[in-house]
């Protein structure tokens, strides 16, 4: 019991951390032209609100949104005791948010697949979705539907969930590509620290939906999410203050994380359908798929003496 715990801990930080890289490295950027008290409250303060508020309580703002019979009392005691009554409820509601998850992370990889930019890890299979770019739209529409028609014959809000997930991927995608363009502005002008903290505040509350509803693919139970994705926060700060210059250099990270995301969104849906799969699957999977690429990026720097 005790070494499950700790692996799908493990697990989450390494998912959370890897998968936050770019969080970090545009947090980074945009520090650096930020004066040094602006940088001070942000490396605090931020750190508070990315942990404590928007990593510390998405957790229970999902399984309420998936719970609406229960207060939110009911949903927060829920993470800290056994009532059977309120652990029925969150038990029964279960697909509806493993299915709308697994598919938000099945888009959020199909969308780096066929559309982002990206140092190609594996040649054959990634060249060849990067020129059926057109496709992307076409693709994650099919799948949706094919899920949402399995989904609906387990019930309604099965249907519904698979549908809240992929408008949940299109509104975060929404926010993550107008952050994009911000962000040149940002470090091309003179804009004021605030507006530079509010900017960092938003990627960061965008990032954290990513690595929240990843961490449902690990595991239901709350306290371990929150301690996981906590102390992946505290690593990312870590990177962004000390060493992200250094992280650049491990050019696959970035593939790494996406195909990690491939998987635990397929094990979600599997999860949602009533298939069973050990918990120590997601950790382990996120284990060897990023080993491999820091790996791969590690050849990378020795060929090029980065």
């Amino acid at each position: 019991m005790i070494f499950s715990a700790l692996l799908i801990i493990i697990g989450l930080v390494l998912f959370e951390t890897i998968s936050s890289v770019d969080n970090a490295i545009i947090n980074a950027e945009v520090l650096s032209t930020m004066s040094k008290r602006a940088r001070k409250w942000f490396l605090t303060w931020g750190m508070f609100i990315a942990v404590f508020v928007v990593r510390g309580l998405l957790p229970f703002a999902i399984i309420w949104a998936f719970n609406t019979s229960l207060s939110a009392g009911q949903v927060f005691s829920a993470a800290w005791s056994s009532d059977p009554l309120v652990q029925e409820s969150i038990h029964k509601s279960a697909p509806i948010l493993l299915v709308a998850g697994g598919v938000f992370l099945l888009f959020l990889f199909l969308h780096w697949l066929f559309l982002e930019d990206k140092m190609i890890g594996l040649p054959k299979a990634e060249k060849f979705f990067m020129a059926k770019g057109v496709w992307f739209y076409a693709v994650v529409s099919v799948l949706l539907a094919i899920i949402a028609w399995f989904a609906l014959k387990q019930s309604n809000l099965m249907g519904f969930g698979a549908v809240v997930g992929s408008s949940l991927f299109f509104i975060t995608h929404g926010f993550k590509q107008n952050a994009e363009e911000q962000e040149k502005k940002l470090l091309g002008s003179a804009q004021s620290d605030l507006s530079k903290l509010f900017f960092l505040e938003i990627i960061d509350t965008t990032f954290s939906i990513d690595g929240v509803l990843g961490a449902f693919a690990f595991t239901l139970s709350v306290p371990l999410i929150l301690i996981g994705n906590g102390i992946g926060a505290f690593v990312v700060r870590e990177l962004t203050l000390r060493n992200i210059e250094r992280i650049k250099r491990y050019v696959y990270l970035k593939n790494g994380a996406m195909y990690s995301i491939l998987v635990l969104g397929i094990i979600m849906i599997l999860h949602s359908f009533g298939f069973k799969i050990p918990e120590f699957v997601s950790p382990v999977s996120t284990f060897i798929i990023i080993g491999y690429f820091f790996w791969k990026s590690k050849i990378h720097i020795r060929l090029n003496n980065i």
